[in-house]
């Protein structure tokens, strides 16, 4: 059981906050640790202290992008724990002291499409790639000197403090250690979710996944949980292998090693005529058809969570085999989960031990050496490196 620190913020509630941030001033340069000022949560926001965060390939995306959606200066950072530290005008899900994780997906839970079964995607609040909040297309960070910084995917949790729409915001039990319960917010969330409910793998099914980052391996710890039999990892490197039998995965290919054949032809030949689903978690649009490919006629389903890195790259499919195919192609956004409901089934699966969470969290580092987790991702060292802020 996690023993979660009090905190007393009856003198901060209503001021700004003076903290430490670690802001991106230029594509691709190392994020530089300065004193910001945060201000007060407005109607429908909260402001957290963020108590650990964690490095999502994402922000690295975003932290090399040199031109717009990526702008600077910006505080990144999307995957975290936090506590509730004050709340605005007329917020009344949430109060002081509540352990939260804030997520990036909106999810106002009164729209239509919130209140749909068949989506997650907010109609009132649309996921954007916005630097700014909401409600007001303006800031909540500044420096000392006035200068505004830009927020990152409604959170920004590289900072001690941040302020974060409502809709943002799920509570997370406290039970749970802040340094497991920040991978919530995307990463696991997402792999696992799309399994579960974008894919909604079936008892004794054979699965494939391209790509064994932690997105992928997240996609396999779903399918393990929902029965699948075979899971098939492919990767252009073979240590992932290893590291993927810890999550379900029973079988590999590497993608460099077919010969003439191209990967989705081998994954025919092993299931004797394609996967009943197939999971593409690299971001390549070339990919992407090979998994098309590989999945099976008459009812196989592919799904997309990989984000490309060409935003204008094109998937190509021949139009006879999709109409005589019958196969399925679709997208999953956090998992096709709705953050404020599904999320918390999740954690309970993880109290309950049936969720493998802590194999996740390769490395742990200070906020002062933040740097270090962009290395240690970059270099594919870590599957999820935790940033504590004050440990």
């Amino acid at each position: 059981m996690a023993s979660m620190k009090q905190y007393d913020f009856s003198k901060t509630a209503g001021k700004p906050i003076r903290c430490r941030a670690a802001v991106s001033r230029k594509p691709g340069e190392p994020l530089v640790i300065e004193e910001v000022i945060v201000a007060p949560p407005k109607a429908q926001e909260v402001r957290l202290k963020i108590i650990c965060t964690s490095l999502c390939y994402s922000d690295i995306t975003f932290w090399r992008m040199k031109e717009f959606p990526g702008c600077f200066p910006r505080i990144l950072g999307h995957e975290a724990f936090g506590v509730v530290e004050s709340v605005g005008e007329g917020v009344e899900e949430l109060k002081e002291g509540d352990s939260v994780i804030p997520i990036f997906l909106p999810d106002c839970m009164d729209c239509v499409d919130c209140k749909s079964k068949k989506s997650n995607l907010c109609s009132k609040f649309p996921f954007q790639i916005t630097p700014l909040m909401h409600r007001d297309d303006t800031s909540r960070f500044t420096t000392v000197e006035g200068e505004t910084l830009h927020h990152f995917l409604y959170v920004s949790s590289f900072s001690e403090y941040t302020v974060v729409d409502v809709v943002n915001v799920t509570k997370i039990d406290p039970e749970i250690p802040p340094n497991k319960a920040c991978l919530f917010s995307c990463g696991v969330s997402t792999g696992v979710g799309a399994a579960w409910k974008t894919a909604d793998v079936e008892p004794g099914s054979t699965v494939v996944i391209f790509g064994l980052g932690s997105i992928g391996l997240a996609v396999a710890e779903g399918a393990r949980l929902c029965g699948a039999t075979r899971i098939i990892g492919v990767d252009i490197n073979s240590d992932k292998f290893e590291i993927g039998k810890q999550f379900g995965i029973t079988e590999f290919v590497n993608s460099k090693n077919c010969g003439d054949k191209p990967v989705s032809q081998v994954i025919i030949e092993m299931t004797n005529g394609g996967a009943d689903y197939c999971f593409e978690c690299v971001g390549m649009a070339k990919l992407v058809q090979e998994a098309f490919a590989c999945c099976r006629k008459g009812w196989g389903k592919t799904i997309i969570l990989g984000v490309d890195k060409q935003p204008e790259a094109q998937v190509c499919l021949n139009s006879y085999d999709v109409l005589l195919g019958r196969k399925t192609l679709t997208a999953s956004l956090f998992g096709g989960l709705k953050p404020k409901t599904d999320v918390p089934i999740l954690a309970k699966r993880y109290l309950n031990k049936e969720l493998q969470l802590d194999k996740f969290v390769t490395h742990e580092v200070n906020f002062e050496d933040i740097n270090k987790a962009f290395e240690l991702l970059i270099q594919g060292k870590s599957l999820r490196c935790v940033i504590w802020m004050d440990k």
